[in-house]
């Protein structure tokens, strides 16, 4: 395929601004003068980007059980709302007596995260997951030094939690201190009490944790925490698994985030804009960002009277966009839905579980919850790796699911169908990881230089590493 470049033809021309803007004369002092860019008309730029998006693979393609991640699908119904002029006109700088619709909106939307949570204090202003994370450690901080509490120098991280906690723990200045996990894939509990001390500011602890197990020592985790004066973050990236089946808030939990695109359906990769939701308990929600938005009789506005507040953590409100899509997920679902989202979520991970067991090693038995992790022990006889089971499956038009994550697991395979997908296409996605093992035994060397119907075949991952090649992902193939 040629590059965009490639196609370039002097003096052909993509699109014309109109007459009625000026002649070039007029406009020279606007444009920027001459770039260096291909020319091409409209149908070739056109038809260069159309056939750059084939190459492409997303939710909207197939079944992409990215684990780690969530990619569930986006309901139409989310971008038509976000598109409906009122709320894509939107400017941030217009007064909030002149945006009571879009207040209301993100107002109501407070109000659910409440109801899910458990948790009083909510924030809507951070602009992803990691980004809500910060925030909540940055609570945690305040909270410790508002009560001239300077003791407390580590936070403890489970070597099951998701790999951006270490980093915002870090980034707050703070000690990053590993508990193990015990054979169940739960939290060590004889190890967390010997860790957990005065100098400790919390645990930051992902539920259900990246095992896909929901742990269920919680409630006496968070008693050895409080029992030392120290704080429970609860990572939300997984609350897809336990939505309207259980709440935070009742589990001890003190300050959480929440993914927006894993539970709430709005849009994920790309770089962005997403959402991180902050949630907290009363004591905690003094710290949160300003502004806040309240209501006051029929009036809403935008509070910037927090003295202890931790200040802005985003421009303006975060993405408004973002959080109107939220919004219509949870209105078109409404509160036995949303309870139903979880169920299927768990009833799916734990039907692959079923199928696959036996065939792929689990090394950790039982009932899962919203994903599940497989291994390579059982391929790896016939010198069959998981990034070979994962490169395979680009054959069969499936996207591959987390591999090598969480790093307890060797080999790990970290499979999540979330409620979106249909008993139909999970036996399809399950035949084939079937078949892919029957091929492990019988064609292994086919297995290790797959993919073989991509339109790029596999790459030497280690030279790609050492010797990168940066292209433009705008206008090169």
């Amino acid at each position: 395929m040629q590059t965009i470049f490639e196609k370039s033809v002097k003096g052909r021309v993509g699109c014309q601004l109109p007459s009625s803007l000026g002649s070039d004369s007029e406009l020279s002092g606007l444009t920027r003068g001459q770039l260096d860019a291909p020319e091409v008309s409209e149908v070739d730029i056109v038809r260069h980007y159309t056939a750059l998006s084939k190459r492409a693979f997303g939710v909207d393609d197939g079944f992409y059980p990215l684990g780690s991640c969530t990619m569930k699908y986006n309901p139409k119904i989310n971008e038509d709302m976000s598109a409906y002029a009122p709320i894509a006109n939107f400017h941030p700088w217009q007064e909030a007596e002149d945006s009571q619709g879009s207040l209301e909106i993100l107002y109501e939307l407070q109000e659910y995260m409440r109801v899910v949570t458990g948790l009083p204090g909510i924030s809507l202003q951070p602009a992803a997951g990691s980004h809500g994370e910060l925030t909540g450690v940055m609570l945690m901080k305040a909270f410790h030094e508002k009560r001239k509490d300077s003791k407390r120098t580590k936070i403890l991280i489970p070597d099951s939690a998701h790999g951006t906690n270490p980093a915002t723990a870090n980034m707050c200045g703070y000690e990053c201190v590993q508990v193990p996990s015990d054979a169940s894939g739960c939290v060590d509990l004889v190890k967390m009490r010997e860790l957990c001390d005065q100098e400790t500011v919390g645990m930051m602890l992902t539920i259900p944790n990246t095992l896909g197990i929901f742990d269920r020592n919680i409630l006496e985790i968070s008693k050895i925490l409080h029992g030392q004066g120290a704080l429970l973050y609860m990572d939300g990236a997984n609350l897809n698994a336990i939505l309207g089946m259980v709440k935070p808030g009742d589990m001890g939990v003190d300050v959480m985030h929440i993914n927006t695109h894993k539970t709430f359906s709005t849009p994920h990769g790309g770089g962005g804009p997403g959402g991180g939701v902050v949630a907290c308990t009363d004591e905690l929600s003094q710290f949160l960002p300003v502004p806040r938005i309240e209501k006051s009789g029929d009036a809403y506005t935008l509070n910037f009277d927090y003295p202890h507040s931790v200040g802005r953590v985003r421009a303006f409100y975060g993405n408004f966009g973002i959080m109107a899509r939220a919004y219509t997920y949870i209105l078109r679902h409404g509160k036995e839905g949303t309870r139903r989202i979880g169920e299927f979520a768990v009833l799916n991970a734990n039907y692959i579980r079923a199928r696959l067991q036996g065939t792929y090693n689990l090394p950790h038995q039982g009932n899962c919850m919203h994903e599940v992790v497989f291994n390579d022990e059982n391929q790896a006889q016939y010198h069959v790796s998981t990034m070979d089971i994962a490169k395979r499956l680009l054959d069969y038009g499936m996207h591959a699911p987390t591999i090598y994550f969480p790093l307890i697991v060797h080999g790990a395979m970290m499979i999540e169908p979330t409620e979106t997908e249909s008993k139909q296409t999970i036996d399809e996605f399950c035949d084939i990881m079937i078949k892919i093992s029957e091929e492990a035994k019988t064609d292994p060397e086919m297995l290790q230089q797959s993919p073989h119907r991509t339109v790029v075949r596999r790459v030497d991952a280690v030279k790609a590493a050492r010797n990168p090649v940066i292209v433009c992902n705008t206008c090169c193939t």
